[in-house]
């Protein structure tokens, strides 16, 4: 095998030194063909942009939330007494009216004995003096004997009388002490956990109850907004006062923990008249039916807010950059030359799109890609991008 001469190692370095200029030339750099702020063999590099978005969309607030059940009922004894039997389990589905405790206290079914023996004294007593008034109104008729007598023996007669009311209504007081012994479900609703068990002692100031009755057919959904949030919640929704803000609102939904959808949509109905000093923030709650039982008192959740826009402004996150805590934008001026623009833009986006608030208006026309190349004042080519597929987001929420 021959070896290359110094003449053919030459060629061969020359040859190599030609090919990584060229290939340097067309896709090495930021301005070859193969990425942004490309340009052709004369002129400025080439950049795609894009016209601000205007037109309709929506966009939507994110807050985590708490659930609450429609009812939340304490089951606590208002008699002492002993566990004699529990009707339910924990997690059962109940009725109103349907049996939950039992306790078991001597001492009331005493009273109710004591109380109806005396109910039966004092009628009997009622009897007597009937029977004296009926003998002495006759002598008092033929003057036998004075009126003073007859006034006696009615006003003893009244005297029974009382006596008996006052037997009777011990009586029910005894019969209702008893009834306290027999805990029913005040609503429908889920039986929460049961503390305590057969032949415990309660009483009503027991630490806990004996259960919780949880009604969720209908769940109350909790959530908060600090100060920045209310007021530029207050700024996008329409109407004069929170009342109006709250009618013309469209139904709202809600993301489970898991990351899907409730299937049944929500509307929020009341909002707390302050801002918490505690906490800085306005308490909303909305309203979701539970008609299949899903949703769980004490659960959480994240709730979605449509506010509908109709002159809104968007621009690609693409076509922002960060400086000192301030998003910019490159504007394209009728010479072709970048200009660095501050903007403010919500802090939603939709999508991959920015709502702006200020520093820009329709038709001013800015880079899309590859902003981080740019300088302010650089004369650049613009390309046409199609907005069609730029801002689709903003179609999909309209």
């Amino acid at each position: 095998m021959k070896k290359p001469t110094i003449m053919n190692r030459v060629l061969i370095v020359i040859q190599l030194s030609t090919t990584l200029l060229v290939l340097a030339s067309c896709g090495g750099r930021p301005g070859g063909p193969g990425g942004p702020g490309a340009a052709g063999p004369s002129g400025p590099p080439a950049y795609k942009s894009a016209e601000v978005y205007s037109g309709s969309t929506t966009m939507f607030y994110n807050y985590p939330a708490t659930i609450q059940g429609e009812q939340n009922v304490e089951i606590r004894p208002k008699v002492d007494g002993f566990i004699q039997k529990i009707f339910v389990d924990e997690g059962a589905n109940v009725h109103t009216g349907e049996p939950l405790f039992e306790l078991r206290n001597p001492q009331y079914e005493a009273a109710v004995r004591s109380a109806i023996a005396a109910v039966k004294i004092a009628e009997a007593d009622v009897q007597t003096a009937e029977m004296d008034v009926e003998k002495v109104k006759p002598l008092v008729e033929r003057k036998i004997i004075s009126d003073y007598e007859l006034q006696s023996k009615q006003y003893t007669l009244n005297s029974k009388k009382a006596s008996l009311a006052s037997a009777q209504a011990d009586l029910v007081n005894a019969k209702v002490n008893v009834g306290y012994t027999y805990l029913t479900s005040p609503a429908n609703g889920v039986i929460g956990t049961i503390p305590y068990k057969v032949g415990s002692l309660v009483s009503s100031t027991s630490a806990n109850p004996l259960t919780t009755v949880y009604n969720t057919k209908n769940i109350y959904v909790y959530f908060s907004l600090n100060e920045k949030q209310l007021l530029e919640f207050s700024r996008t929704v329409k109407g004069a006062t929170l009342k109006e803000k709250l009618a013309t609102m469209e139904d709202v939904s809600l993301i489970l923990a898991d990351g899907t959808e409730y299937p049944e949509k929500g509307r929020i109905v009341t909002a707390s008249g302050l801002i918490s000093t505690e906490t800085g923030s306005v308490s909303f709650r909305a309203d979701f039916p539970n008609k299949l039982g899903l949703i769980r008192s004490g659960s959480s959740a994240t709730i979605k807010i449509p506010v509908k826009l109709e002159n809104a402004l968007l621009i690609p996150q693409n076509a922002t950059y960060d400086m000192q805590g301030q998003k910019f934008v490159y504007k394209v001026n009728d010479k072709d030359s970048t200009v660095n623009i501050s903007v403010n833009v919500s802090a939603n986006p939709i999508g991959n799109l920015y709502v702006v608030e200020s520093g820009l208006k329709k038709g001013d026309k800015l880079i899309v890609e590859g902003v981080g190349n740019l300088k302010p004042g650089m004369v650049v080519k613009p390309l046409p991008t199609n907005t069609d597929s730029l801002y689709a987001d903003a179609g999909k929420h309209k």
